[in-house]
């Protein structure tokens, strides 16, 4: 048993949300809705993931670098980690990449008229 996997998880979690609340993309911009929509996000795959475990499309599988703890039949201790780092970082690379784009909109000079 090993905590490589979820330290890594935690390590790069730390960094986007640094990421965030620097150019201030989503939680950095309103951390209550941020958060509603994390916890939002998280329900949904959370659901998906036991649903597929109870189906058995889902397994864990032996992995050395996971802790083997669970919080379920097959649903490991890291995963709810990784699913709230993945809507975290989904999002801010939304509202960054829509804030790159309304920036470069804005320096676009207008169409030119013919008169």
């Amino acid at each position: 048993m090993s905590a490589i996997y979820l330290l890594c998880l935690l390590a790069a979690s730390a960094f986007v949300v640094a990421v965030d609340l620097r150019f201030r993309l989503f939680l950095g911009r309103s951390w209550r809705q941020a958060l509603l929509v994390l916890a939002a996000g998280l329900a949904f795959f959370l659901v998906w993931d036991l649903a597929g475990i109870g189906l058995g499309i889902f397994a864990r599988g032996d992995a050395p670098y996971l802790t083997g703890v669970m919080i379920a039949p097959e649903l490991p201790i890291e995963e709810p980690v990784f699913l709230l780092f993945l809507c975290e970082i989904t999002m801010v690379l939304v509202l960054g990449a829509d804030r790159l784009l309304r920036r470069a909109a804005s320096r676009r000079p207008g169409p030119r008229r013919r008169g």
